[in-house]
């Protein structure tokens, strides 16, 4: 996700990625990144989903829902058929 966050970036692209936590996280502070990652689609023109090997988990699988249900339109680094 770095490394196309800064190609995009260097590509003149504004980067709304969401946020790492890099570290175990509690119930409480799950909820709060899902809720920040839906209100930074709101903001988003469009979402590019980073899925190495294809791998899609359960919150980006939401997260992807979410921004198809408000019209943004969604690609993958890999294809992906959902």
């Amino acid at each position: 996700m770095r490394e196309v966050n800064r190609d995009l970036t260097f590509a003149g692209v504004i980067v709304v990625a969401p946020g790492e936590a890099g570290e175990v996280i509690s119930v409480e502070q799950k909820a709060l990144l899902d809720a920040l990652h839906l209100r930074k689609i709101d903001l988003a023109d469009r979402v590019l989903v980073v899925n190495p090997a294809g791998y899609i988990g359960e919150s980006t699988r939401r997260e992807v829902a979410y921004a198809r249900a408000t019209g943004k339109p969604v690609s993958f680094t890999v294809p992906f058929d959902q």
